[in-house]
């Protein structure tokens, strides 16, 4: 049996100056040491992608080009930040990030385990191809996040829902010991500032390597602000 592969993270130095022009599979194996059966899967995971979003609206125009530079490294830089973790939630997981890129990259890893959670049931069955196609260590819920009940070490979401609404989908997790880590953009310093009307939680916001104007919103100890 051979050995699981290193946890994923970003070679010293890569920080959020990578550039993006002529970002591709290659820059990603060289700036996240990625290996060449990494590599193949998320390369077979674009071709499905691509093959169903003629049939059903999964992604839009521009992420194809963008797939490498946005997408996927958006969605890996999470192992960057959560070294350690072996099990993640993704809620609205939809096209598959970053849920399905994390699967890619923790298999192998002993007791590695991605929950995709996702309410449509046809972005379920794409999902579940995905899934299937590439044997990953990951488990499709065609169900609402606030309604699950699963124990894991990070819950994430990206484009999902503002903070405020997306910590009620994420409290049974955060509840459960889970830290979040939520990919966000330009805004979310105002999302954080309305989420606290509604929410007690610590924060703290990491530069996004993908693009200069996102951040991933680090949340714990979540509770709710009591009304008076």
């Amino acid at each position: 049996m051979s050995a699981a592969p290193a946890p994923l993270e970003a070679k010293p130095g890569v920080g959020p100056t990578i550039t993006m022009d002529g970002f591709g599979a290659a820059e990603f194996q060289e700036a996240f040491g990625a290996s060449d059966g990494q590599i193949a899967e998320l390369q077979q995971f674009h071709d499905l992608l691509f093959d169903w979003n003629q049939r059903m609206n999964l992604v839009g125009p521009s992420a194809q080009a963008e797939f490498w530079s946005r997408h996927v490294l958006d969605s890996a830089q999470l192992l960057r930040l959560a070294p350690d973790a072996l099990t993640f939630a993704d809620l609205g997981a939809g096209a598959g990030f970053p849920g399905i890129v994390l699967a890619c990259l923790l298999k192998g890893r002993e007791g590695a385990e991605v929950h995709l959670v996702e309410s449509m049931a046809k972005r379920c069955r794409f999902l579940n191809e995905v899934v299937g196609a590439l044997a990953l260590p990951a488990v499709v819920h065609n169900a609402r996040a606030e309604d699950l009940r699963l124990r894991v070490d990070v819950v994430t979401a990206r484009a999902c829902a503002p903070l405020t609404r997306l910590l009620d989908y994420a409290q049974p997790y955060l509840k459960r010991g889970a830290v979040g880590l939520f990919l966000k953009g330009q805004d979310v310093e105002v999302e954080l500032a309305e989420a606290s009307k509604s929410w007690k939680f610590e924060s703290h916001l990491t530069p996004s390597l993908s693009h200069t104007l996102g951040r991933i919103a680090e949340i714990k100890k979540v509770s709710r602000v009591r009304s008076v």
